[in-house]
This record gives C-alpha cells, sequence and structure tokens, in this order.
C-alpha cells in the first residue's frame, strides 16, 4: 500500500518544482525531502522524477501519483471537516456553486438568512463556470446558479429555476458626451473606444457582443480587463466605455463612473438555479426560496 505521507511530499515537490522549494514549503529539510520521494520511488518501483537541465520535473508516474495525491488530500480534509462538524452539531451539509457576479450580490445575504433558520446545516460556496452537475449530478452540488447558455445540453434527471433577468448597464466616464442621458442607445457607442470585461471570454461577453451586434456595429477593444471591477476602474480612468450586467454592479464600486440602462436593444442574461428534479429536502427549499426573494 502506497504511504499517504510520502505522497503528500511528493506531491509538493512536483507542485513547488524542486526538492529545495518542497522542503521550505512543508519545513522540512531538502534531504528528508528526498530520502521521502527515494522511498516512494521504491515502494512504486518506478521513477517519480527525473534530471531537466539543473532541476528536475516528474515523470510521467511522477505526474499521476501528484494528481492522486490532490484527491487524496481532499478527500482527508473532507473527511477532517466532517467529523469536526460532527464534534460540533452540525448534522447536515448544503453545496452551492455559483458565477461570481451572482455570489456576490445574492449569495451573501441569502445565506446569512438562511443560518439563522438552520445554524445546525454546514453551507459549502464554490465558484465556477458552467453547470458541473451536468458533468457530476451526484457529487458537484446541491444547487447552481447559473446562465442561461449554460443550460445547453442539461442532461434528465436536473430542472433549472429561472431566478431573474439581468439587464446590461452602459457605464461610462463622467465626461461621456451621453452621461447626462436618462438612458444610452446601443448603437450611440459605435466608434467608441471599448473596455473589454471578462477574462478568459465567456456567457456575458457573448451577450454583449451578440447586443452591439444587433446595434449594427462590432466594439473596438483597446483594454481587456479580468473582472468588471477592473473594467470599471479603467473606464473611470476614461480609457473607455464598457457595458456591465446589472447584478454584477451591486458588487462593485462604481465611484467615479456614470451608470446608465441601455436600449435599442438592451442586452440581458438570465440567471436561473439548477437542482436535482426531485422534491429538494427541508433545508435546501429553504434555501431555494430565500434564493428567489433575493433574486
Amino acid at each position: 500500500m502506497l504511504d499517504v505521507h510520502r505522497l503528500m511530499v511528493l506531491r509538493s515537490v512536483v507542485e513547488t518544482g524542486s526538492i529545495k522549494a518542497a522542503a521550505v514549503h512543508l519545513g522540512y529539510t531538502p534531504s528528508a525531502v528526498s530520502q521521502h520521494v527515494a522511498a516512494l520511488q521504491r515502494e512504486t518501483g518506478t521513477a517519480l522524477l527525473e534530471r531537466h537541465g539543473r532541476g528536475i520535473r516528474p515523470t510521467a508516474a511522477g505526474r499521476l501519483l501528484a494528481e492522486h495525491a490532490r484527491r487524496v488530500q481532499a478527500d482527508l480534509a473532507a473527511a477532517e471537516t466532517a467529523l469536526n462538524d460532527l464534534r460540533r452539531g452540525v448534522s447536515e451539509r448544503l453545496v452551492v456553486r455559483y458565477f461570481s457576479s451572482a455570489g456576490a450580490a445574492l449569495v451573501p445575504p441569502v445565506v446569512a438568512r438562511f443560518r439563522e433558520r438552520f445554524p445546525g446545516v454546514r453551507v459549502e460556496l464554490r465558484v465556477g463556470k458552467g453547470l458541473a452537475m451536468a458533468a457530476d449530478p451526484d457529487g458537484a452540488a446541491d444547487a447552481e446558479i447559473v446562465l442561461a447558455a449554460d443550460l445547453a445540453g442539461m442532461p434528465p434527471g436536473l430542472r433549472a429555476v429561472p431566478l431573474l433577468e439581468d439587464p446590461f448597464v452602459a457605464v461610462l466616464p463622467p465626461d461621456h458626451p451621453l452621461a447626462g442621458n436618462a438612458t444610452v442607445e446601443l448603437g450611440a457607442l459605435r466608434g467608441e473606444p471599448w473596455v473589454d470585461n471578462e477574462w478568459p471570454p465567456g456567457n456575458c461577453r457573448e451577450a454583449m457582443l451578440r447586443g452591439c451586434g444587433a446595434a449594427g456595429f462590432t466594439p473596438d477593444f483597446v483594454v481587456e480587463a479580468h473582472d468588471y471591477a477592473a473594467a470599471v476602474a479603467f473606464v473611470a480612468a476614461g480609457l473607455g466605455v464598457t457595458l456591465v450586467p446589472g447584478l454584477a454592479l451591486r458588487a462593485i464600486s462604481t465611484e467615479g463612473v456614470v451608470c446608465r440602462p441601455v436600449e435599442r436593444p438592451t442586452p440581458t442574461r438570465q440567471v436561473y438555479v439548477v437542482v436535482k428534479d426531485q422534491p429538494p429536502r427541508p433545508e435546501l427549499a429553504a434555501f431555494l426560496e430565500l434564493l428567489r426573494e433575493m433574486a
């Protein structure tokens, strides 16, 4: 049987890229790390690391074991958490997955109210994109907050509950000629320098591009931003304009910019929560009720 502790040491070597870095990370001496890896190589009967220039790199077997070590370590952490919960009297767990802007605006107040009603339930929040339940309906989450585009190809056994329609809003520098308007026609932003706001590109960027296309133009992106908060900061600096979903604007600072509703057309994203297509247990039903109220 493989030694779990040695697997953890190997994982650290593979992830840090060297014996010395792994030793610093683990609080061991480099000699101790080398001895653990050597012992694991004897146990497996195969080389796990190989020389590469002046350093080392994992062999195929080393990468394989390091990946399994990551899973083992995650399972051990989950077991430890479950045991601690049991000791504290927490008997249930609710796993909710969400995309970032929905999480920042919707999830915190829902979880706060939920904990008041169900103090014995542990709520685990996990961020991501797409519908993980489609690939792992039994283990990914109890509920997932997703966009309509994520529902394509949703397998049987899952149910999508609509939460809200989230229209995009024009974000402009305060001295922009359209900043004084009550609303902004999307076509009026043709020819402006644009700030992109989603990297890597995803469903929200596609919705923005479709809206601009319907208005007869393709935005000229001069700035690439990682997220909405960074995009708004670039707009505040006068580097361009952008569109941001209204839900996302609730969770970030809009100081230094002007936000106006967009029309003709109004790009919109539809937000859903996905659950298993079966009667939910009481705590999940309560969470969904609170989520719909907040939405």
